[in-house]
């Protein structure tokens, strides 16, 4: 089973039940069969903007330690590659955890992503894949 890529907006989402996109996530979520993977850079940025949310920060490093939101990435492997990602889309522009994230579908040959951020329909993994976004059109 191909794993699914976790983007930021989507653990804000699930956590935070006053967010636009929480049932949308929720159920998209409750769906998805795979795994589901991210990096240290979703988790950080998760976590900040989830800072002002009681008990949201401690359930995403739970989602962590009970193995929920996997984290396969290794940056020290990767950063030739994320610094190449982020000089392609230095126009869109392309953030850190972004660029983690298209390093992670060319490392994992997956890419389906579970992203409210539209900057996936422009990212392409291994240079000319689309990505799969799981939540867009729903």
């Amino acid at each position: 089973m191909k794993p699914v890529l976790l983007d930021t907006g989507c653990i804000v989402a699930l956590l935070d039940r006053s967010e636009r996109n929480h049932r949308r996530c929720a159920d998209t979520v409750a769906d998805v069969a795979g795994p589901l993977v991210t990096c240290e850079a979703v988790i950080a940025e998760a976590c900040y903007l989830l800072r002002d949310l009681s008990d949201a920060t401690d359930a995403v490093l739970e989602n962590v330690e009970r193995g929920v939101f996997e984290i396969p990435f290794r940056l020290d492997r990767a950063s030739k590659a994320i610094r190449a990602l982020l000089r392609r889309y230095a126009n869109v522009p392309m953030d850190f955890a972004d660029a983690c994230l298209v390093q992670m579908a060319d490392e994992l040959d997956t890419g389906r992503i579970l992203t409210l951020d539209t900057d996936f329909a422009i990212y392409r993994w291994r240079r000319s894949r689309v990505f799969d976004r799981l939540l867009a059109g729903r």
